[in-house]
């Protein structure tokens, strides 16, 4: 697939339109290669990726309901079931991990964030250019301090999100894409 069709037809796949197989471990290297070809201001590389697959899936799913219901105690059983259940739902997940240093004298905090936002979006891109469904979310585990304890993450690493792969099952719906001029502006500069 060529670059310019990868990112004008890459969309968000709902893992429950994804099924089996999953990305193999030649297929993610070559989307991590991707991942580390993202723009990265001091070449501070401020990501990492955690890979979960079969019965990981299930753990992961189960690390999410605990720790939920822990830091939520009304959070109802359906939610913790949900929660449980999501992790299987896809054939293979990834942890996009952001590991900042807020303290670095040079690159601010942002552009690490930034960083670590567009490797994750250059594996989104290169999943795509593959044949691959994927689905980058976050919701309330992302959040979650007893996640990233349970995730082993140190202190200064956040959850960006987790991506959900698979192989897509059928044809997407189209999408309705923004208009780009909706979006775009021409500045001209301040009135002197």
């Amino acid at each position: 697939m060529e670059a310019l069709e990868a990112l004008l037809t890459r969309r968000t796949v709902p893992p429950a339109l994804m099924g089996e197989p999953g990305p193999d471990d030649r297929a993610l290297a070559t989307m991590f290669a991707a991942a580390a070809a993202a723009p990265d201001h001091g070449r501070l590389r401020p990501w990492r990726f955690l890979v979960v697959r079969g019965a990981a899936r299930e753990r992961l799913g189960a690390l999410f309901a605990r720790a939920l219901a822990a830091e939520q105690p009304d959070l109802s059983a359906e939610e913790r079931e949900k929660l449980r259940a999501a992790p299987s739902r896809a054939p293979l997940v990834i942890v996009a991990v952001a590991r900042l240093d807020p303290a670095h004298p040079k690159i601010p905090e942002i552009e690490q964030i930034a960083a670590a936002a567009a490797a994750v979006q250059n594996l989104l891109l290169a999943a795509h250019a593959l044949g691959f469904a994927a689905k980058w979310s976050t919701g309330k585990p992302a959040y979650s301090g007893l996640v990233r304890e349970g995730l082993g993450l140190g202190a200064g690493e956040r959850i960006l999100g987790f991506v959900y792969l698979g192989s897509p099952k059928g044809a997407p719906a189209p999408i309705e894409r923004p208009m780009p001029s909706d979006r775009v502006a021409l500045w001209e500069g301040p009135e002197t």
